[in-house]
């Protein structure tokens, strides 16, 4: 093992939303800082806007394998890149609701209370939307928790189209409202625009760098700093600890086909909720038998990631439209009068492209070109636009990270079903009230195929390391530093005790720079 000789105040490993982030907001305090990624640099190159490349051949997914609680392989949907995951998400950046930080009854349990309040994190959500470009409107969306300001940025303009459909679902008495997102957009000036509204946005790379990710918003600025080093294709095997086990003293990292030591003051975890997870499960030693810092038996446990389904709406009607994912709805957020639960939030998806469909990636599209036999792909594709619904799934000790050697396993059984499923027969019903007002001639008032997402997609994973003031309960404490361990923080969605309905991004920007306030003031 080689042992760096450096001695740094702080190291981070992982580039995402949570590490990049925390990297941006202490940059400039002069400390000696650390990043350690396991990927490179995303290629820009023509691929980036390739359906068949991104979707079909899953270019910028690992081609690791994990397995289920069968023991059978599957690929995961991660991406191990300088800004992790953020590098191909659809930039969807929402508040979680204020009553989602509270105990929530659900059709299938109980959602529990989060030790910190909106409160405490609403000064935090204003500013990782000003960091990550968020563009949104503030009162279109009657479940919107109160702000103290308005968006930095205006909303991205619903092209006609999308226009079309917001008023039409606005006809049935619901309130679409403008989807928040992350982009480096003008559209006062687009010479002065990074972002062209391109087609291939949800999923894919950016080509042109237009998405605000963990690599353009935090990790680059933070190497401006004379006092960052970022360490790339550099990976994580496992945290040494002190004979006490009460501190950690150094980080074994492969890199070059060596295996390096590096010592920090303080290490921060933020490697994504299952791998965070599965760092600290594979560090056991003799002082934390069990895995790092599991003295509650927690760490792993409680994954969560949404209960997402795609959906297509075919109609007769085209959809020119190339920049579509702007239109959100949260009108079942809550639940209905004869259904008093949360159901959940539905998105549009980015656009549904020819050279999706063959393949079936998604594989709900597979079978349209037998269903409409006159139309050819691109005819599908033309007449198409793409739903995401997600549903709160509750924590359950058992669905839960565990390692066996190298392998890393998840066990993760589906629950909350019943509250998907009414959210998408209450959707598939507003898409038959827009189509039914169409003029129908090869159709029958659409096609709506759907497909529930299986255990590869882990986009919105969270919950392995939850925090709470309880070292029984929990790992982490309010600050996301280990109850068992003095210096090692868990900085992405690990932390989260609930899921809540909306995307998990933007609270775990917003923690991580509430985090990295706790982390000057240590660090003085």
């Amino acid at each position: 093992m080689v042992s760096d000789e450096q001695a740094y105040d702080l190291i981070i490993i992982g580039t995402g939303a949570g590490g990049g982030t925390l990297a941006y907001k202490l940059a400039s305090t002069g400390k000696k800082i650390l990043i350690l990624e396991q990927g490179t640099y995303l290629p820009k190159e023509k691929a980036n806007w390739s359906a068949t490349e991104v979707y079909v051949k899953e270019r910028y997914h690992t081609s690791d394998h994990w397995y289920d609680s069968t023991g059978k392989a599957f690929r995961p949907q991660m991406s191990y890149w300088v800004g992790g995951n953020t590098k191909v998400y659809g930039a969807a950046l929402l508040r979680l609701r204020e009553q989602d930080f509270e105990a929530v009854e659900h059709c299938d349990g109980i959602s529990p209370a989060w030790a910190l309040k909106y409160a405490d994190f609403e000064p935090y959500y204003t500013q990782a939307e000003t960091l990550y470009d968020v563009h949104g409107k503030q009162g279109e969306d009657p479940t919107e928790p109160p702000r103290s300001s308005e968006y930095a940025y205006p909303p991205v303009n619903h092209e006609p189209r999308m226009q079309q459909l917001s008023e039409a679902i606005a006809q049935q008495g619901l309130h679409p409202f403008h989807l928040p997102l992350g982009l480096k957009l003008n559209e006062v000036d687009r010479t002065l625009s990074t972002c062209i509204r391109c087609d291939t946005c949800d999923g894919f790379p950016c080509l042109l760098h237009a998405k605000a990710d963990g690599e353009v918003n935090g990790i680059e600025p933070a190497l401006e700093f004379p006092n960052v080093t970022l360490k790339t294709e550099a990976k994580v095997l496992r945290l040494h600890t002190s004979e006490s086990g009460r501190a950690i003293t150094g980080v074994e990292t492969e890199m070059g086909g060596e295996t390096h030591l590096f010592r920090g003051d303080i290490v921060v975890v933020a490697c994504g909720a299952i791998n965070s997870a599965a760092l600290l499960l594979r560090s056991a030693n003799d002082q934390h038998p069990t895995g790092l810092a599991n003295r509650s038996d927690q760490v792993g446990r409680n994954l969560m990631k949404h209960l997402t389904t795609a959906m297509v709406q075919l109609s007769v009607t085209p959809n020119p439209d190339v920049y579509q994912k702007t239109i959100c709805l949260n009108d079942f957020y809550w639940g209905e009068p004869d259904f008093p639960y949360p159901m959940g939030e539905v998105q549009n998806t980015g656009n549904v492209l020819g050279d999706m469909i063959p393949a079936g990636a998604p594989p709900l599209l597979a079978p349209l070109a037998k269903l409409v036999p006159g139309f050819g792909l691109q005819q599908i594709a033309n007449h198409s636009t793409g739903w995401w619904l997600q549903t709160e799934d509750l924590p359950d000790p058992n669905n839960r990270v565990w390692v066996d050697g190298d392998k890393l396993h998840l066990n993760y059984t589906p629950n909350n079903t019943e509250a998907r499923d009414r959210l998408i027969h209450r959707w598939t019903e507003v898409l038959k009230a827009i189509d039914k007002g169409a003029e129908n001639v090869r159709l029958h008032h659409g096609i709506y195929p759907r497909n529930n997402t299986g255990i590869q997609v882990v986009g919105h994973q969270c919950g392995t390391c939850r925090f709470g003031e309880d070292p029984t309960t929990s790992v982490l404490d309010l600050n996301c530093r280990t109850h068992d361990i003095d210096n090692l923080y868990v900085v992405d969605g690990s932390f989260f005790p609930s899921n809540s309905g909306v995307n998990p991004t933007l609270t775990i920007i917003a923690n991580a720079l509430r985090v990295g306030d706790h982390l000057i003031d240590r660090l003085k």
